[in-house]
């Protein structure tokens, strides 16, 4: 009998700081092996990417990826969050300072097509801001990630791995919301 699969999950990844001597895409490599052995079932990998830290000028440039990972049918966004969180914190993060230099951040994307807490909440923190995004921080997980579609550090790689993802609330796929980021920004997201 074969283990059912569940949603897919949409999991960035991303390091700018070396962990125990090793460099980020190291970390990033070493990451994923962790998610396997946690009981998460890795099913497609991006290419890995160097790009420029954000918010710029705060630090070393970035590795990031993206992946598509599954727990099958009995996980829930919670745990799978909980669970990103014990990896992080294996290799090193350390949360002190949002949008800080980090060993390790593995974002929560989407789980399938939920939206979490619920729809107003989610286009609620999507339209917020950019001035606000740097003081408002949720008190709950928000789905799918409310800044998933301004950002190319995590729509080219994701773009590897799911571009026919299509956004609940928005209804378009991860190909059409990275052709309407400006192209200088999909252009610093360099494959390494």
């Amino acid at each position: 009998m074969h283990k059912r699969i569940g949603p897919p999950v949409l999991v960035a990844l991303g390091a700018n700081l070396p962990f125990e001597g090793e460099a980020p895409s190291t970390t990033l490599k070493h990451a994923l092996q962790a998610l396997a052995k946690e009981g998460l079932t890795v099913l497609a990998v991006s290419r890995f990417y160097a790009t420029p830290c954000f918010p710029a000028g705060s630090g070393p440039d970035y590795v990031n990826a993206a992946a598509v990972v599954s727990a099958g049918e009995e996980s829930d966004a919670t745990s799978f969050l909980a669970t990103l969180h014990a990896v992080e914190n294996r290799f090193g993060r350390v949360r002190n300072k949002r949008w800080g230099m980090r060993t390790l951040d593995l974002d929560l994307l989407a789980v399938g097509d939920s939206v979490l807490p619920d729809a107003a909440t989610q286009d609620s923190w999507r339209a917020l801001p950019p001035e606000a995004q740097v003081r408002a921080t949720p008190d709950r997980l928000i789905l799918p990630h409310p800044r998933l579609q301004d950002r190319a550090f995590v729509l080219v790689p994701l773009a590897d791995v799911a571009p026919d993802w299509v956004h609940p609330r928005t209804g378009q796929t991860v190909r059409q919301m990275l052709d309407a980021l400006p192209e200088a920004d999909r252009a610093a997201v360099k494959p390494l």
